[in-house]
């Protein structure tokens, strides 16, 4: 793949993402449901992750990670490092077992957001937030209501993968 074809890539997956963030931001904040509003970036980085493989999707999951630490509340620097994490896990997953199929994403999706509300109950504990019922409750909720929104995220970011992504692309402009 030329440079002007990654640069392109990128790109889309940035717009993509923007428009994720947007739609998180300025709509879903204002409907909470049961009280929680959905965190939809960390899906988005494993989506990408999904298709692009463990190792673009570290990548990837950091610069999603640096955005989700500046606008989440939390651990400085958390984010970052736990949806890096993310994007490696399913990238890995994805390229070693997972068939790239919506129900293998779901199954990512559903790991990695149990894994970042489980971090998110450890650390309210340890800052006494509130007991672990109530904690717990809370990220329940959370993840539950943030994957309801993964049939919108798996083919906006499958489209962006269809057009710009691995080897479809490099066969293409052979």
């Amino acid at each position: 793949m030329t440079t002007r074809h990654q640069i392109h890539k990128w790109l889309l997956y940035a717009l993509a993402l923007a428009l994720v963030w947007f739609f998180e931001a300025m709509v879903l904040w204002r409907v909470p449901f049961f009280g929680v509003i959905p965190v939809l970036l960390p899906l988005a980085a494993v989506a990408v992750a999904f298709w692009e493989g463990a190792r673009l999707g570290a990548v990837f999951g950091v610069c999603v990670g640096i955005l989700a630490d500046a606008i989440y509340p939390g651990v400085p620097g958390g984010m970052t490092l736990g949806i890096c994490l993310m994007g490696l896990a399913a990238g890995a997953a994805s390229q070693y077992g997972v068939r790239q199929t919506y129900l293998g994403y779901l199954l990512c999706a559903g790991a990695a957001m149990g894994a970042l509300e489980l971090c998110r109950v450890v650390w309210g504990l340890v800052s006494r937030l509130g007991s672990a019922e109530a904690l717990g409750l809370v990220a329940c909720k959370e993840a539950l209501w943030s994957l309801c929104f993964t049939p919108l995220l798996y083919p906006l970011f499958k489209y962006v993968y269809g057009k710009v992504g691995g080897d479809k692309l490099e066969a293409r402009h052979e």
